[in-house]
């Protein structure tokens, strides 16, 4: 399946990917996850959700390698980071920071504007407390502080009386994307893309490996808003929910995981290390 000389990243989604969909778990995925570590292994969060929110399980799951934050609008690099050499970008903190999404003040201008344009009103995670956004999604208040901790993206309720594709093309008008969701939708830079923070994370990790040296990229996502990232590897899993994979990612004829959320992850992870002859 790989050459012999051959290195591994895993990208992954975390919303019923590598954390359960109902509870937010990660513990089946514990194991494999300290054996990957072991192995020298990056395994690189791809998400909708903000730094903190990322930071906060990257600490609980003991992950250390970059991460990719708010639907790839920023890629975050430990500046101790030693498995490639660090690209040219800002330092936020503790970080690199490649930024592929506008900031968020561009992203609240930009909201108002679609709402002005639309002639409808657009509330979004700013125009919120964090009390309020407890009571509109059943975060807890910590976890509700993290959510909008936001640095390049806007959460905003889905307006019931606009048509999708009305919404899309006011967005696309304003020079943004949006990724729509039933009670959600997600303001984003237009620049911005899981596929894109995954092509130039993985450039980066390419650039310091010997001539001839095989690169295997598997990404791992649950839903249609993982297509970027699951379309720039070269081994995209589904990760099923309760009643299988999603009606948008079921005809493509990828790998699909035994089971959901991250029970079937390392399931999935274990058996394409194996299949690659990386064993224990």
């Amino acid at each position: 399946m790989a050459q012999a000389n051959s290195s591994l990243i895993i990208f992954t989604d975390m919303d019923g990917t590598l954390l359960d969909s109902e509870d937010y778990s990660y513990e089946p995925a514990l194991p494999q996850l300290k054996w990957l570590k072991a192995k020298q292994i990056p395994v690189i969060p791809v998400t909708s959700k903000t730094r903190e929110e990322v930071e906060t399980f990257r600490r609980q799951m003991d992950l250390t390698d970059p991460f990719i934050v708010e639907n790839g609008s920023g890629v975050f690099i430990p500046l101790d980071y030693d498995k490639f050499d660090l690209p040219e970008g800002e330092q936020v903190e503790n970080y690199r920071l490649l930024q592929l999404g506008c900031s968020y003040v561009m992203a609240r201008a930009g909201l108002k504007a679609i709402a002005q344009s639309l002639g409808r009103p657009l509330k979004g995670f700013g125009d919120w407390t964090v009390d309020q956004i407890n009571a509109l999604t059943g975060l807890s208040a910590e976890d509700a502080h993290q959510a909008k901790a936001r640095e390049f993206t806007e959460p905003f309720r889905t307006p019931k009386n606009v048509p999708t594709d009305q919404l899309k093309q006011a967005v696309q008008n304003m020079g943004f994307q949006v990724v729509v969701g039933d009670r959600f939708s997600h303001l984003i830079g237009s620049e911005a893309g899981k596929g894109r923070a995954v092509r130039q994370l993985t450039q980066l990790y390419q650039s310091t490996l010997p001539e001839g040296t095989h690169l295997t990229t598997v990404g791992l996502g649950n839903s249609p808003n993982d297509l970027g990232m699951l379309e720039n590897v070269e081994f995209p899993v589904i990760i099923p929910g309760a009643h299988g994979p999603h009606p948008g990612l079921s005809e493509r004829n990828w790998q699909v995981a035994p089971a959901p959320g991250p029970q079937g992850w390392a399931m999935a992870v274990e058996k394409i290390c194996q299949e690659l002859g990386i064993k224990a």
